[in-house]
């Protein structure tokens, strides 16, 4: 009778105390979260950049998020950043930064630092590399050869960090630290000669070069690549003209028209989610420089638009407007790839020889129409015919550019 009672009692907790527990122990995490997030949006988002990958977000819209919320973020660097991200001093002024759509939870945030951008964030570095250049690191580097000499690292790790941007603490910019390491040799004796590793002029000094500037765009284009994220602009912003002359509604306006409105939105592909609950139903967001658009896209726009929703870095979605109690949404009716207007990022890339990324096109390569870049029929009058046909700058050359530079963007996270 004893066990019986006692079987019994493990058996209610089974159907009844399993979940509860569960459902009690996942409430405190989500209060913990937003707690945190509510009163020190620069821990949160600097904890979270250091627990990737993880989650739902990924490290461009977390840095967004918190620089909405008044955060100030600043790049990583190599005489400043660590590993991880970490908080410094000099992040007072929320009230100066905050957008206004947060502008009510200004009396409850407590940020006062600045999130300082870890080396962890850039793609391909190694954790021990960047141990070895914190230990060397002293008072602070003031070359890209005396970081080289001084840590030992390869020459190929400290690329890494120089195509990251990482050396502007010693005022060089992205292409200027490249063109230094590309002067760096191995095979040079006098370079690791005793006798000279502590001179900065070891070698002799190279002619100064002036080279020319790089874009904003091409900037942006090459902090995704290296980092995932950039902080000098939005992609999509750098097209702003051309989507409003084209009537494409910025995100950030969505909260003020009415719903029923037919429109058009685009930005980047940040979600991609197809509940097995939700009977085919794809649920997408999109991000442009304004804030995020959630997409609606029923089963029979998803069959006739398949390769474009699967397939788009930057997408465009028109349909009607649903908006009620806060809760906004685009049901979608018609989609298209943008993908190919990324080339106008990278408007320096014109020019003799059509460099692409330090390669000479190859000249036996067939030039395929910009109808091949894109991964459905368009109809004559769709808004991206329109929109390159008011691009010249977007010629052969660039659409092979175009298909690179779409591969540099995130492709969006997919869940079901």
């Amino acid at each position: 009778d004893f066990a019986e009672r006692c079987f019994r009692q493990i058996e209610g907790f089974g159907e009844y105390g399993f979940p509860e527990s569960h459902a009690a122990s996942f409430a405190l995490l989500v209060y913990s979260s937003c707690w945190v997030k509510c009163h020190y949006p620069d821990v949160y988002c600097a904890a979270l950049l250091n627990a990737q990958p993880m989650g739902f977000y990924a490290p461009a819209q977390i840095v967004r998020d918190a620089r909405e919320h008044g955060v100030k973020v600043r790049p990583a660097d190599i005489n400043r950043s660590g590993w991880d991200a970490t908080l410094e001093p000099g992040g007072e002024g929320v009230e100066n930064r905050i957008h206004p759509r947060y502008g009510e939870q200004l009396r409850s945030i407590r940020s006062r630092f600045a999130v300082r951008l870890g080396l962890r964030q850039v793609k391909g570095l190694r954790e021990p590399d960047v141990e070895r250049l914190i230990a060397c690191r002293g008072a602070g580097y003031t070359s890209v050869r005396e970081l080289w000499l001084r840590t030992g690292l390869t020459r190929a790790v400290i690329e890494r960090l120089a195509d990251a941007d990482a050396f502007r603490s010693l005022g060089l910019d992205r292409r200027e630290a490249l063109w230094q390491v590309r002067g760096l040799s191995d095979t040079t004796s006098m370079e690791r000669l005793p006798l000279f590793e502590g001179r900065d002029d070891a070698g002799g000094a190279e002619p100064e070069v002036a080279l020319p500037d790089m874009q904003v765009g091409e900037h942006v284009i090459q902090d995704y690549r290296a980092l995932s994220l950039s902080l000098k602009a939005h992609p999509v912003g750098l097209l702003r003209d051309r989507l409003d002359a084209d009537g494409i509604v910025p995100a950030g306006r969505l909260p003020d028209l009415p719903g029923g409105r037919r429109l058009s939105v685009a930005g980047l592909v940040l979600v991609r989610q197809r509940p097995g609950s939700a009977k085919g139903v794809i649920f997408a967001t999109l991000e442009d420089e304004t804030g995020v658009a959630n997409v609606i896209v029923w089963p029979k726009v998803f069959a006739r638009y398949r390769p474009v929703i699967i397939g788009a870095r930057f997408l465009l979605v028109s349909g009607r407007l649903q908006s009620e109690e806060g809760v906004i949404h685009i049901v979608a009716d018609h989609l298209e790839d943008l993908t190919p207007l990324l080339a106008c990022l990278s408007e320096d890339a014109v020019g003799a020889g059509a460099r692409i990324d330090g390669a000479l096109a190859r000249a036996d390569e067939v030039r395929r129409p910009i109808d091949d870049d894109i991964r459905t029929r368009r109809p004559p009058n769709s808004r991206l015919t329109r929109l390159l046909k008011e691009a010249p700058e977007l010629t052969e050359d660039l659409r092979r550019l175009a298909r690179q530079r779409g591969k540099v963007l995130p492709k969006g996270r997919n869940f079901h």
